[in-house]
């Protein structure tokens, strides 16, 4: 397939790899142009604006940091909307409050083209892998026409409803689990006057019901942090992690409800990117918390 990729940061480079290396043809496009280069090692040719991507292509996958990231991509003066995109499909796949995909949906469907929004569970090892879980919003057509591609990036893909379920899904399942990075903090307090190896706490966490999936996965890296060790290549951000806090905040307002845990975690991820964490990993996150512990 002719497939485009707009937004060249993590799990966009992730994707762009994962598909070129199926045989996919790629260009892609970066609002920082150098970012759009690490595509190349697949194969990829960097458009010089979102627009040239756009009508080289006939599916354009976006994932991007916020609302404004996408309304500049797509509805600037190059953007992606800017020349004729009629048949085409786009794939949206950021981390945005629903009605940022709804009424990004009306102003594609008005050029003609199609949009569906699937944002994914996982981070940069399982979009490599083609092991993300999407959960998909849009019509079924839509979404027929996307499910060759969507199977490729993804181990399991869920038709949750029209366009904004995904979105919807994706700040429900996500909730839970930046949340948890906070629990954990605290219960590694109650634990550090045993003395015993961070690696083995690991295991006992993710071997019970105290331990949710990805500890599976990060709990080594976070017993490294414990020791004082590098954790390795940063997966997840935490200014990214309060981005997507907000934005649930946000969103259960609209819907006349109140998240007191997820804003009490936000205060305390806040007060770590005041100290400089902000750019570091997930896994930072519990251990400056029995460091603080400490104090």
């Amino acid at each position: 397939m002719k497939i485009g990729i707009v937004g060249m940061g993590k799990m966009g480079a992730a994707l762009a790899a994962r598909l070129g290396g199926l045989g996919h043809e790629l260009t892609v496009w970066n609002r920082t142009a150098a970012r759009a280069q690490s595509a190349a090692p697949a194969g990829a040719r960097v458009a010089a604006t979102p627009r040239e991507l756009a009508s080289s292509v006939d599916i354009v996958i976006s994932i991007l940091t916020n609302a404004a990231a996408i309304d500049a991509a797509y509805t600037g003066k190059e953007g992606l909307l800017a020349g004729d995109v009629a048949g085409k499909l786009f794939i949206e796949m950021s981390t945005v409050r629903p009605g940022t995909e709804k009424a990004l949906a009306a102003k594609i469907d008005a050029h003609g083209a199609a949009l569906i929004d699937c944002p994914v569970g996982g981070s940069v090892g399982p979009a490599r892998d083609g092991k993300l879980i999407g959960f998909v919003g849009g019509a079924a057509s839509d979404v027929a026409r996307a499910k060759p591609l969507l199977d490729q990036m993804c181990r399991r893909v869920e038709h949750v409803g029209p366009v904004g379920a995904g979105a919807s899904m994706k700040l429900a399942i996500n909730l839970p689990l930046l949340v948890y990075w906070q629990a954990l903090g605290e219960a590694l307090v109650l634990c550090k006057p045993l003395g015993l190896d961070p690696a083995r706490i690991m295991d006992i966490f993710a071997d019970t019901s105290g331990g949710p999936n990805v500890l599976k996965v990060r709990g080594p890296a976070i017993a490294k942090a414990l020791n004082g060790q590098d954790t390795g290549a940063i997966t997840f951000d935490i200014d990214s992690i309060r981005k997507d806090l907000q934005t649930m905040i946000e969103e259960a307002q609209s819907l006349g409800g109140t998240l007191p845990v997820t804003a009490r975690a936000l205060e305390c991820f806040d007060e770590a990117s005041r100290e400089g964490l902000g750019k570091g990993d997930a896994t930072l996150l519990p251990v400056r918390w029995t460091k603080k512990a400490a104090r």
